[in-house]
């Protein structure tokens, strides 16, 4: 959903989401705030830097200035539409416990039609539930054990770490580096025993 309301506005690594026609004039009403905590799919955890008006078809349209937490990504987003476009509070740390128990989880086999898997696997990572994405890191990381990942799986299962990781960072109030061993700690039991490859 995001991918598709998104566009390069610099070459600053900055992608504005575009509003729809009708926008709202003056200030626009939002669960967010400057400061939140949050995270917009696709991109994962990201901080709530600010607020700014912008003319989108004559009309002054208030964004929000988002900041990825892991890359160097500047977001705008209409605060009116924020959460239509799937932004929304990162998780408690109750909610990150849950993530790694679902991560712990035996992973699902990839399906016999390689096509019907990769979009069913497309679909998680744009739901924007950090459990399902949760699911697809856990899925890969032992389907690559096998058999090696061709481009566009690899590529997936690196954003999804990122994505992953970058939440778990916000939610647990570590450094990038200890939410990253804490993710491998958690997928250490995919490992592929000499039977299983036979």
């Amino acid at each position: 959903m995001s991918t598709r309301s998104t566009k390069k506005s610099s070459s600053r690594g900055t992608k504005d989401a575009k509003p729809k026609a009708k926008s709202s004039r003056g200030s626009s009403k939002s669960p967010f705030k400057v400061k939140d905590r949050v995270v917009y799919p696709h991109h994962g955890a990201a901080i709530i830097k600010g607020k700014e008006k912008r003319e989108v078809d004559g009309e002054k349209v208030d964004y929000f200035v988002i900041e990825a937490v892991t890359n160097p990504l500047t977001l705008r987003i209409p605060v009116e539409k924020a959460a239509e476009l799937g932004l929304r509070p990162v998780i408690s740390k109750n909610a990150a416990r849950k993530v790694f128990a679902v991560l712990k989880e035996d992973p699902v086999d990839a399906d016999a039609t390689w096509a019907r898997w990769f979009k069913l696997l497309q679909d998680k990572m744009a739901s924007g539930d950090i459990y399902e994405v949760a699911s697809v890191v856990r899925d890969l990381t032992y389907a690559q054990q096998s058999k090696p990942l061709g481009p566009a799986l690899k590529r997936m299962l690196a954003k999804a770490r990122l994505i992953l990781t970058s939440e778990l960072q916000l939610a647990l109030d570590i450094d990038e580096e200890s939410s990253i061993k804490r993710l491998d700690r958690a997928l250490a039991h995919l490992e592929v025993s000499d039977e299983e490859e036979e």
